[in-house]
Order: C-alpha cells, then structure tokens, then sequence
C-alpha cells in the first residue's frame, strides 16, 4: 500500500505545539510578543524604529527581533533606538517559525521585557500561516501598495489583530484610496481596528504603542472572524500582571490553502541560522 504524508500540514502541526510552549515561556515572564507582518519596503522596520524608541523613552522595557533572508541591516537600524535586538537570518526561507524564535531567546532575552516585538520576514503569504506564540498580530500595508492589497492577501489581514497603513504623509502624492482600502480590510477582517501612521513624522505612532501597551495591560484584543472559521487554538496565559488571559489563534492549516502558496525549501527541522549584528545591544 501507498500511504500519502501532508508534510505541510506535519510542519504546521509541529510550529503550534512550538508557539504553544513559546506563548507558555513568555507568559511565565511577563513579556507580550508582537508579530509584524508586512511586504517589503512597507516601512515596517521605520516604524518599529520608532516604536523601540518610544517604549524606552516611556520607560517600558522593550526588546525586538527582526528576520531577514540576509543581512543585519534592519537589526543595525533597530539597535539605534536604544533596545535589545537580535537578528534571525533565514537561509532563504520565506517565514519565521515559532522553534526559530525560541531557539533565539533562549539564554538572550532581558529579564523584565514587557514588550517583545518580532519584525517577519517582508512576505505577506508564508508568515500568515505561522503562530509565533503572539498576543497580538499586527498586518502593515503602505499607500504605496495599492487599495486591494487586503483582499488580494485575505489570510495575512484577515488573521491580523489589528492593521496597521504606513506611510501616510505620501497618501495624496501616490493617490492612495482610504475608501477603498478600508473598505477591503473590513470584507476579510469585520471589526478589525485600523491606525494610520507614517514613521517620518511621527503620526499615529504614539496611538499604535498605546494600542500595544493597551492590550499588553489586558484589554481583550480583537478576534478576527477567521480565526473562528478553522481549527485554533485557546491560549490561557498570563498578561504579566496576574491576570490570566483567553487568545485565540489560528490554526495555521486554515489560512495556507487560500494562498495556494508551497514551500518546496521547507527544512525539516524548521532550522535557521542566527547571528548577532555588530551593533545589537545585548541588554
């Protein structure tokens, strides 16, 4: 007999049980992991500049890690803002996987991070289907990218917790439709809360790490509609304060087939290699 092996699925399998002992991990700490997805060159790592550097201004402990298929660059442009970081090169693979993460936290994350942010690989279609232990999950899209990227890319913002559109200060330049955008948003995420920001001057930025810092405190975060259509996971952890807290996060079998996207350099042990850039601030 011929006994056919969804390895996609085995993969997928093997990430939740990994991002269910990561979210365990980082409850026990207090720390609050937020995955930030996007294209490239939405200005998601100007953003996260800009975030890191408010946390630490704020007080708030903060510390982020940023994957890439090569280069520390974006992990050289985060460390300026005064935060722990570390970087995560992928060896060519298009997503980061809960294991990876874990592997680069452990004996490396501050003790006392309250806020943990994990800027993905630019790739609006593998990351969507990967839980990396998050408490929250924010898509990013630019004005640059066109009003239909929502629902051209249904998972990545139809699982989000929250959406972010950067890059604002150029809307009318690049004749970016608000209407239209907003409009896909709430078709593939019904409810999901939208910001506004544009990292060169400073707007919204200070709404989003409230939002965080809102939800890090215990505000129920938003339950993409989604999420409830596949197989999940319900997470009870602590928010760090002693309040224990319910997620939901989606099963990653769900979202991947709408994507019909494949992954023909999957390794088999989700392996990747990590460095740490010349500047990383180590505490």
């Amino acid at each position: 007999m011929c006994r056919t092996v969804d390895l996609h699925q085995a993969v997928l399998a093997k990430n939740d049980e990994n991002a269910l002992a990561l979210r365990s991990y980082l409850g026990d700490r207090g720390t609050v992991a937020v995955n930030l997805l996007s294209s490239p060159g939405s200005g998601k790592t100007a953003l996260l500049e800009q975030l890191l550097a408010r946390a630490v201004a704020g007080g708030t402990p903060a510390a982020a890690v940023t994957a890439d298929l090569a280069t520390e660059n974006d992990a050289t442009r985060l460390a300026r803002s005064g935060a722990p970081v570390r970087q995560i090169l992928t060896d060519g693979l298009c997503h980061l996987e809960a294991g990876m993460l874990q592997r680069r936290l452990e004996d490396w994350l501050p003790e006392g991070t309250r806020l943990l942010f994990v800027e993905n690989v630019g790739n609006l279609v593998c990351p969507a289907s990967y839980d990396l232990g998050e408490t929250l999950r924010i898509a990013l899209a630019s004005v640059t990218e066109g009003e239909d990227k929502p629902v051209k890319y249904p998972a990545a913002f139809g699982l989000a917790h929250l959406v972010v559109i950067t890059k604002t200060d150029i809307a009318d330049a690049v004749g970016f439709d608000r209407e239209a955008f907003l409009a896909g948003v709430q078709q593939v995420n019904p409810g999901v809360p939208v910001l506004e920001t544009s990292a060169r001057t400073g707007q919204g930025v200070d709404a989003l790490l409230a939002h965080i810092l809102r939800c890090a405190a215990g505000d129920e975060a938003h339950v993409p509609v989604l999420a409830r259509q596949h197989e999940r996971y319900l997470h009870s952890h602590e928010n760090g304060d002693g309040h224990p807290r319910t997620e939901e996060h989606p099963h990653a079998d769900g979202p991947s087939p709408a994507d019909g996207h494949q992954h023909p350099h999957q390794r088999e042990d989700g392996a990747a290699r990590s460095r740490t850039p010349a500047q990383e601030h180590a505490r």
